[in-house]
This record gives structure tokens, C-alpha cells and sequence, in this order.
């Protein structure tokens, strides 16, 4: 099946507190805003209009998953499967008006997504002034599904996802899209639909460092990291920002150059501490609080 879906779009969450996560998302972060009114926060880390959408709400909770098409044709195929794979339409106009087409749907696991084409940007805007640490764009979004592999198969019906890395039991699963690159959603097995984290690509190591010095005099910390994945073979390190959600700042990912020869790694070994490097190569094994994290998605209509 031909990709659809190209690559990660946007990730919009309800805030309680839009103030203090936007100062974590350009104080520590270093995203910029780019548009601001009574209802929504827009960020972007680089020349696009969007790329975190706050929406100013009473809860802390993730509400869509945007997932970026190339054309409104894509768009337009995508949204004429959705009804056969299960799933329900909610809204076949796009959300932002830096979009040109979009869909919204639902799947009965209680995730929401929005299909749409590129978000406008301006590619003499990516660096500006901040205090934060500017990476260089949004690049996956680990979402929680009490079914994996439906959400699985739901996405691979709709957009043309493909699986690209799972455990045996799959509590934990890969899906890449036309861009190549190993993951641009990542599939954790739970009892209620959530998200695990939102990421943001770090073209450099030292981002780390002043990662880890810019929390401090926040005092905060570092949830994980810094690592190095063996999923996608990128650099990692994870804090939680104002709301709640988890961020990972990641290196840039393995891409899958021979899709059509290309096979899924299934990890077998699942026993701990064995199964360490399975996740971090260097050897630093998830902490309790990553394992177990839940940020919840709002309900759903």
C-alpha cells in the first residue's frame, strides 16, 4: 500500500495552565509562539505555523494527533477509507487555518487524529531569538491504546503506515510513514487511550547538556537520558513540561531506505535487566515513571 501519510503534522492537548506551558515550551524548550487568541496557542520550533497547538481548556489531556499528508489528494483518499477500517469520521474540514485540507476521525479506542496537508511554512524563518533550546522540529508522538494492534491496523487501512519495529507481546510497536524515518508514531499497549510523549528532534548532543542546565534552574530534572535508542537508533532524554506531558528531545532516527524489501524486527526478549539494551544501547534501563507513564486523551463525543 502506498504512504499517505508522510510524516508527523502537529500534536494539539488541552491545557488548564496555557501560561506556564508556554513558558516551558520557550523558556526551557525553545519553541517560538506564532499565534496566540482567547481559545488556542500556537508553537513551532522552526518556520512552520504549527507545530504544538495548546487549546486554553479545564483539563490537561491530549486531544488530536495530527498526521501530514503531501497533497489534498492524499487527504481526500485517506478520508474515503476511514468508514472501512472501522473508524469514525468527525469532521471533514481542517482545524487550522494554516492547513488547506483536513479530516478528523476517530478510532473506537478512543484516539483522536487529523489528517491534513502540510502546515504553511516559511523556510527563511527557522531560527529565532529564545532562551530555550530550539529544536529543529517535531518529529514522532508515542500515543497509549488499550488495542495496538487495531490502532495498528487502522492507520495502515487510513494512511498507509507501516509497521516497522514491534515486541513480540506488543506492548510496544514502530509505524514509519513516507518519510522514511524509522518511527514517526510509536504504539504503547494500556488500558485507556493516552499519550506517552511528544518529541522534538536535536540535531546536537550538547543540546543535551543545556537541557539538563536550563531544567535545573527550573528545578527541574530529567525524567531519562541522555541514551541511545536501539528503536529507531536515535539519541534521546525525556522531562515532563507544566501539564503534565511527557517531551523527549530525540537525535535523528535510521531511516528505511528499501521500503518494499524491508522486514519488521520483532524483539523477543522481554525479560528484565536482560532486555535492557533491547531499549537504550548504552545500557541505562526506562525508570518506573517512564514505563508507567499516562497522560490521558479527552473524551471523545
Amino acid at each position: 500500500m502506498t504512504h499517505l501519510v508522510h510524516a508527523v503534522g502537529h500534536m494539539k492537548v488541552n491545557v488548564m495552565d496555557p501560561d506556564a506551558v508556554i513558558r516551558d515550551s520557550t523558556e526551557i524548550l525553545g519553541l517560538r509562539v506564532s499565534h496566540q487568541d482567547k481559545g488556542e496557542t500556537w508553537l513551532s520550533s522552526n518556520g512552520r505555523a504549527a507545530e504544538l497547538v495548546l487549546v486554553h481548556a479545564d483539563e490537561n489531556s491530549a486531544h488530536t494527533i495530527g498526521l501530514e499528508t503531501l497533497t489534498s489528494t492524499d487527504v481526500e483518499a485517506a478520508a474515503s477509507r476511514v468508514e472501512a477500517a472501522g473508524c469514525r469520521l468527525l469532521s471533514r474540514e481542517p482545524s487550522l487555518s494554516c492547513m488547506d485540507a483536513g479530516f478528523t476521525f476517530a478510532t473506537p479506542e478512543g484516539l483522536r487524529f487529523e489528517v491534513h496537508t502540510p502546515i504553511r511554512n516559511d523556510i527563511r524563518g527557522q531560527r529565532f531569538p529564545t532562551n530555550g533550546i530550539m529544536p529543529r522540529r517535531i518529529d514522532h508522538i508515542n500515543l497509549i491504546s488499550p488495542d495496538p494492534v487495531a490502532t495498528r491496523a487502522q492507520l495502515e487501512a487510513i494512511g498507509g503506515m507501516k509497521l516497522s519495529e514491534r515486541m513480540v507481546n506488543d506492548a510496544l510497536s514502530w509505524m514509519h510513514g513516507g518519510n522514511r524515518q524509522h518511527h514517526i508514531l510509536g504504539l504503547v499497549k494500556g488500558t485507556a487511550a493516552g499519550l506517552h510523549h511528544v518529541s522534538f528532534e536535536f540535531p546536537e548532543f550538547n543540546m543535551y547538556c543545556r537541557l539538563g542546565d536550563i531544567l535545573d534552574r527550573f528545578d527541574r530534572q530529567l525524567l531519562w537520558g541522555p541514551g541511545r535508542h536501539r528503536p529507531g537508533d536515535n539519541t534521546y532524554a525525556y522531562y515532563t513540561d507544566a501539564s503534565g506531558m511527557m517531551i523527549e528531545c530525540s537525535g535523528p532516527m535510521s531511516h528505511i531506505a528499501d521500503d518494499a524489501h524491508f522486514e519488521p524486527n520483532v524483539i523477543t526478549n522481554l525479560e528484565r535487566p536482560g532486555n535492557v539494551r533491547d531499549m537504550n544501547v548504552w545500557g541505562t534501563p526506562a525508570p518506573l515513571e517512564w514505563r508507567e507513564y499516562f497522560h490521558p486523551f479527552t473524551k471523545i463525543a
